[in-house]
């Protein structure tokens, strides 16, 4: 069964390296740069979740998808639009619709930063801001009811920003499951990629 782990749009699939390599089941894993399935697209919302769908749509059945914060958003675009091609979903540090508040503080923060800071990040500068303005109005909250595949929920105990969409996604989602993972904060794959790793495991393990 294919998974696909999905980061989030400060980091890139590398992001994924020490949970990978940390997991028992790690076999037909991958780990898309996002800014590289665009195909030189701009990088807006819209274009991004399009070129995600002609990436799944190559993977033959079913599959599992894992996503961190944007690429949770992806994931749970997703299993919204194409239940039928979602085995598992696995929600990490992800907001069901765009916080106004937080969003306007980490663009005042992003405008600060020099362009060189955005090189490790999936996304330039110009784009990081493409991206973000084209994501302020998405909302999932009156269609998450709609996903039925297993669903597991994480998210980390310094993760303020997350913690309620967390718990509302564990209320909506019928076939879900809670974890908040301590001592982490938002980038949990990089905070604690063993305690992670661990977890997924036992998860799919649940699964198979």
């Amino acid at each position: 069964m294919t998974k696909i782990f999905i980061h989030g749009s400060g980091h890139k699939g590398s992001s994924w390296n020490e949970v990978v390599k940390n997991m028992y089941y790690n076999k037909d894993i991958l780990c898309p740069d996002l800014s590289s399935i665009l195909n030189g697209k701009g990088a807006c919302y819209s274009h991004l979740y399009s070129s995600f769908v002609e990436y799944c749509r190559e993977m033959e059945g079913q599959i599992d998808l894992c996503g961190l914060s944007l690429g949770g958003i992806l994931a749970l675009n997703y299993a919204i639009e194409y239940p039928e091609k979602i085995r598992s979903l696995v929600l990490i540090g992800t907001p069901y619709k765009v916080p106004k508040f937080m969003f306007l503080i980490q663009n005042i923060i992003f405008r600060l930063l020099p362009k060189s800071t955005f090189k490790d990040m999936a996304f330039d500068k110009k784009n990081t801001f493409i991206l973000g303005h084209s994501m302020k109005k998405l909302d999932f909250s009156h269609k998450v009811q709609l996903i039925k595949c297993p669903t597991l929920i994480i998210c980390g105990e310094k993760d303020n920003a997350n913690m309620k969409s967390a718990s509302f996604l564990s209320q909506n989602i019928t076939k879900s499951k809670f974890v908040v993972i301590k001592q982490a904060g938002h980038v949990i794959n990089e905070d604690k990629p063993k305690e992670l790793a661990y977890i997924l495991d036992q998860y799919y393990a649940g699964i198979e």
